[in-house]
C-alpha cells in the first residue's frame, strides 16, 4: 500500500471551487444525509449485515461499497459458505423491493423480465412485470442458467431498463443485482459470458470462515436464523441521498490518471489475453469514492484504489493459455500490478 497517501494534497489538486462542499448530518445544504450522515446510516446498514454473516467484515464492506457505488455484485464460492445468506442480509437491511430468482437450466427470460399477456376483459396485452422490477433483486446461482437468460439481465444492469416487445420500462432506484455463483468447475454450471461478468462492479469469495467465527456461528445460528430476525435499519429513500453524496466525492486529476494506467497496464499484460474494459475504469473510480465515504473522507486516495483493484477489475480478465497452465490466475496479476505501477504523490 501506498504510504502516507492520506495527506490533504489529494484534496487541493484541484481548486476549491470545483470541488462539494463537506455535508454534515445536522447543517445539511439542500436535501441528502451529507457525509457524517453516510457514514451513521452506513454503520447501521453494516451492522445489521454483521449480526449474520460472522467474521466477514471486508465482504459485508465491499457489497456496501458496490449499493453505494449505484454497482452489481457478484459472490463466488463453495457452496455452504454463506454467498447467499450475505446477499438477503444486504437487501433486508434496506427497506426497499427486494426479489429473488433461483437460476436454474430450464429458466426462460421472460421469467425474469417478464412477459406482455393477453387481457380478455380489456381486450389487449398486458405487461406482467418480472423479478427484476425490484429495488435489489438476489440472483442465486445465475451460473446454473442457460447463456440466454443470463442475457436477459444485460440491458437491466447497465441501462436501468427493461425493453420487451418493444416497449422500455424503467427500473426504480436504487437499483442492485447481488448475484451468487459457483465455482465453473462444479458440474451443472455455465461460465459467464464477458459482457456478464464485466457488468458487475466487483467479484468476491466469501472463503471458510476461521474456527472462532464458525464457532459463533453455531451458537447464533443454533435454535433460528438470525435472517429471520433482522429488521430494515435504512430506507430507499436513505440509499438515493447516500448515492447522492458519493457521486459529490472528489477525486483528483492523479488518483485519476493512476486508474486509468492501472486498467491500461491489463491490456497490454502479456499474461492477459483480455483485458479490462473502459467501463472497469469508470466502475473502479465509483467504487472508490463509495470506499472512501465510509471512512469518512470526501476525497479519493490512492490507497482505495489499490483496496479495489483486485475484485473490481480480476473478474473482467482472461488469461493466456501459458498462464493458464501455470496456474495463474487474473487476481495474480492484478495485485502485481498494483505492487508494480508508480503511486501518485501527494502534491508539495
Amino acid at each position: 500500500m501506498a504510504v502516507g497517501t492520506h495527506g490533504e494534497s489529494f484534496m487541493e489538486t484541484d481548486p476549491p471551487a470545483s470541488r462539494p462542499a463537506r455535508r454534515g448530518g445536522t447543517g445539511r445544504e439542500g436535501p441528502g444525509p451529507g457525509l457524517d450522515g453516510l457514514a451513521e446510516v452506513a454503520d447501521r446498514i453494516r451492522g445489521a449485515v454483521e449480526s449474520v454473516i460472522e467474521g466477514k467484515p471486508s465482504a459485508v464492506r465491499l457489497a456496501l461499497t458496490v449499493l453505494l457505488a449505484e454497482g452489481h455484485l457478484l459472490i463466488e464460492d463453495v457452496p455452504g459458505v454463506g454467498k447467499t445468506m450475505l446477499a438477503k442480509a444486504l437487501a433486508r437491511s434496506v427497506d426497499c423491493s427486494v426479489r429473488r430468482v433461483q437460476f436454474t437450466p430450464d429458466l426462460l427470460p421472460s421469467d425474469i423480465t417478464g412477459v406482455s399477456a393477453y387481457n380478455q376483459e380489456l381486450r389487449e396485452f398486458e405487461f406482467k412485470p418480472g423479478p427484476v422490477f425490484a429495488n435489489i433483486v438476489v440472483g442465486d446461482e445465475i451460473n446454473r442458467a442457460s447463456p440466454k437468460t443470463q442475457s436477459a439481465l444485460l440491458e437491466c444492469m447497465e441501462e436501468r431498463q427493461v425493453t420487451v416487445d418493444g416497449t422500455t420500462y424503467g427500473l426504480e432506484p436504487p437499483f442492485m443485482v447481488i448475484s451468487t455463483q459457483n465455482p465453473v468447475e462444479m458440474e451443472g454450471t455455465y461460465a459467464l459470458p464477458e459482457a456478464q461478468r464485466d457488468r458487475f462492479t466487483a467479484r468476491i469469495s466469501m472463503g471458510y470462515p476461521d474456527p472462532a467465527a464458525e464457532l459463533e456461528m453455531l451458537d447464533t445460528h443454533g435454535e433460528a436464523s438470525p435472517l429471520d430476525r433482522l429488521a430494515p435499519v435504512a430506507h430507499a429513500a436513505d440509499v438515493r441521498d447516500l448515492i447522492a453524496v458519493v457521486r459529490g466525492q472528489h477525486v483528483s486529476p492523479a488518483v485519476r490518471q493512476y486508474a486509468i494506467d492501472l486498467v491500461t497496464a491489463t491490456r497490454s499484460h502479456p499474461e492477459l489475453r483480455l483485458g479490462a474494459s473502459p467501463r472497469a475504469t469508470l466502475q473502479l473510480v465509483r467504487a472508490a469514492r463509495a470506499y472512501a465515504a465510509l471512512d469518512d473522507r470526501d476525497y479519493v486516495v490512492p490507497d482505495d484504489v489499490q483496496e479495489l483493484a483486485v475484485p473490481v477489475l480480476a473478474h473482467r480478465l482472461l488469461p493466456t493459455a501459458e498462464a493458464q497452465v501455470e496456474r495463474r490466475r487474473p487476481e495474480q496479476v492484478v495485485a502485481d500490478l498494483v505492487k508494480r505501477l508508480p503511486v501518485p504523490s501527494p502534491r508539495k
